[in-house]
């Protein structure tokens, strides 16, 4: 299994486990909370099949990749993505991040610009603040972060089992556009992630993106579902689509939070058709070959 190592804790290496598939021009598929690069699974055969070269990798601390204690802030998290992105010696690569892994789209193209970056894509994304301040009235306050830290720390794994139902908005889309065994499957990686990842990572949620997106000055692509309930729309998407010069704004009809499971075929289009029209027909010419077949 490959590894990159990012750093040290004390005697241990920080290794971060990445998956490098396809060829083509590269796309960099960074994961949400509390999950794992897996969690691109309905995403990666289609950028395959678009000539795409797909590469995910798990942040520090969940899925495979190391656990240590330290490294939890959005700095060191694009630092990370940055040894990545040097060590593959990728060029004219795309980003897209999903919920926290928006984060990492921002503060990476704000803290190390856009060179070698084609595009940018974000889905359900953190940014571009969360937290309610004097100058920014439109976020949550602050005692809902402390709450979240507190059933947290008081059992993740309870908290997991009640965070995944309106990750998915299990109580209208269970049955429907999720089983009870993708729900189940996506609380097992949760609980396997490290517990301090899973507690230090929630004040990290509110971090303030927005110097970092006016900043990036390659097309953007902005996705996210207008039900979604752990980060609504008008706190987060609609307001970084507005922030990010040029930005273009996908809105999912019913989305929950995880579009990129329960919408899948709205979120590949619209990807696939983003990241390039030569590959965008490549897509449908291999989708109509399926359906021939």
């Amino acid at each position: 299994m490959p590894y990159i190592n990012v750093g040290k804790e004390n005697s241990g290496n920080i290794d971060l486990y990445y998956e490098d598939h396809g060829s083509g021009k590269p796309v960099v598929l960074i994961h949400g909370y509390p999950l794992s690069g897996a969690s691109w699974e309905k995403q990666v055969p289609v950028l395959l099949e678009a000539a795409q070269r797909v590469i995910t990798y798990d942040r520090r601390g969940f899925g495979k990749s190391s656990q240590p204690t330290t490294g939890y802030n959005y700095d060191t998290f694009a630092e990370d993505l940055h040894k990545l992105v040097t060590q593959l010696d990728l060029r004219d690569f795309a980003l897209v991040g999903f919920s926290m892994g928006g984060g990492e789209v921002a503060r990476y193209l704000g803290k190390y610009g856009s060179k070698g970056v084609s595009k940018a894509v974000i889905i359900s994304g953190v940014p571009p603040f969360l937290l309610k301040t004097a100058d920014n009235p439109e976020g949550v306050d602050g005692s809902v972060f402390e709450g979240i830290q507190k059933a947290v720390a008081a059992d993740r794994y309870a908290f997991f089992t009640e965070f995944f139902k309106n990750f998915y908005n299990t109580d209208l889309l269970l049955g429907k556009r999720v089983s009870e065994q993708a729900v189940q499957a996506s609380w097992n990686v949760a609980a396997g992630a490290s517990a301090t990842a899973s507690l230090a990572c929630v004040p990290t949620w509110h971090e303030d993106f927005r110097k970092d997106l006016r900043r990036i000055d390659v097309p953007t692509l902005v996705i996210h579902g207008d039900a979604d309930r752990i980060l609504p729309m008008t706190a987060s998407g609609l307001r970084t689509a507005k922030q990010i010069k040029g930005a273009r704004l996908l809105v999912v009809k019913d989305g929950p939070h995880c579009i990129t499971w329960t919408h899948a075929d709205e979120v590949n289009s619209e990807l696939v058709n983003f990241l390039g029209k030569g590959v965008a027909q490549r897509a449908v010419s291999a989708s109509q070959s399926e359906a021939v077949a």
